[in-house]
């Protein structure tokens, strides 16, 4: 599952991750969704048991169907978006045990906001891939938004790979535990 979580229209983020939910979906044969926060309205998050609300309804749902995330942020003063940030935060037990990866758009590198989005997924107890995707528009694409980095799309490929194959192996291998009796392991956590 993609999130998209720039509020601009033709967001680079938020292409470049449809780009590699369709390297996921047409090479790996695996289902995709994209969540763009633009579209799909999150309420800023409140602790509040029984908070009912029709878009949390539907992101949960698909929080709860997806194995795999791509996070795609802007970088804002070094940091994520506020409106990661609050997906973020109406989640935690959702994430255990599924692995992320993580796409920025920065006219820097984004290891800060890289950096920032993996802290928050390891304190919901879920798995990081140990890179991500810097993405600049300038340099990265052409006046009608195709990419011209060559170096960007392989590495796009290599994320989609890596996402679909750990992805699997992790989560399969959580679930085998979360079945068993055996008390050492990370999964026992949350039986």
């Amino acid at each position: 599952m993609g999130i998209g979580s720039s509020m601009r229209k033709n967001s680079v983020s938020t292409r470049a991750l449809r780009s590699v939910l369709e390297i996921i979906s047409a090479k790996y044969e695996s289902e995709v969704k994209l969540l763009s926060l633009l579209e799909t309205e999150l309420p800023i998050y409140r602790p509040n048991p029984g908070f009912e609300n029709e878009n949390v309804k539907k992101v949960t749902s698909d929080v709860n169907w997806a194995n795999v995330f791509l996070l795609a942020s802007p970088d804002y003063h070094g940091s994520m978006s506020g409106t990661m940030k609050n997906f973020l935060d109406f989640f935690w037990k959702e994430f255990s045990g599924k692995t992320f990866g993580y796409i920025v758009s920065s006219h820097e590198k984004g290891l800060t906001v890289m950096d920032q989005m993996r802290t928050a997924v390891r304190q919901c107890y879920a798995w990081s891939l140990p890179y991500g995707i810097s993405i600049n528009e300038r340099e990265d694409f052409d006046q009608s938004g195709q990419i011209v980095n060559k170096r960007l799309q392989t590495r796009m490929e290599m994320l989609a790979r890596d996402l679909v194959v750990y992805g699997e192996l992790i989560y399969s291998q959580f679930m085998k535990d979360m079945d068993t009796s055996e008390s050492n392991t990370f999964a026992h956590y949350y039986l």
